[in-house]
């Protein structure tokens, strides 16, 4: 099954220098997203995309790294995608848990296209297990 990646599984892979100083968890983040890419299962999306580029200071590394993410094609997304995104956010919202805009069209994404999603963030998980929960997601 392919996984979307959510943009701190991509920050430990491509923009922590030293790996050892990761946790467990985020060890087997950076495998699990390591594992997808070199079988090909690894989708992401545009604003996803941007999340990972933003910030960066130096403008040799920016490009460096928006070279590295050009082996990856943007999953493409239509307004579907956003009014659902929008349908999951008040859902999650109705039962006191709030989700990021992206956190959220990474989830209605993943429920359209059958996806995993890869993360590690608390909210976001928090977000998913609503979702699960409302039997919105697998």
């Amino acid at each position: 099954m392919k996984i979307l990646a959510d943009t701190c599984a991509w920050s430990f892979l491509l923009r922590r220098k030293k790996k050892t100083n990761l946790s467990l968890d985020e060890q087997l983040l950076v495998a699990s997203l390591s594992e997808a890419i070199r079988d090909g299962q690894v989708a992401i999306i545009g604003p996803i995309r941007q999340e990972i580029l933003s910030g960066i200071k130096d403008p040799a590394q920016f490009d460096q790294l928006k070279f590295a993410l050009e082996a990856f094609q943007d999953e493409p997304l239509t307004t579907v995608h956003y009014k659902e995104a929008a349908r999951l956010f008040n859902i999650c919202r109705s039962r006191g848990v709030e989700c990021g805009s992206t956190d959220i069209l990474i989830c209605a994404v993943a429920i359209q296209k059958r996806l995993s999603i890869l993360t590690n963030d608390a909210g976001f998980k928090r977000c998913i297990e609503v979702l699960k929960a409302e039997g919105q997601m697998l």
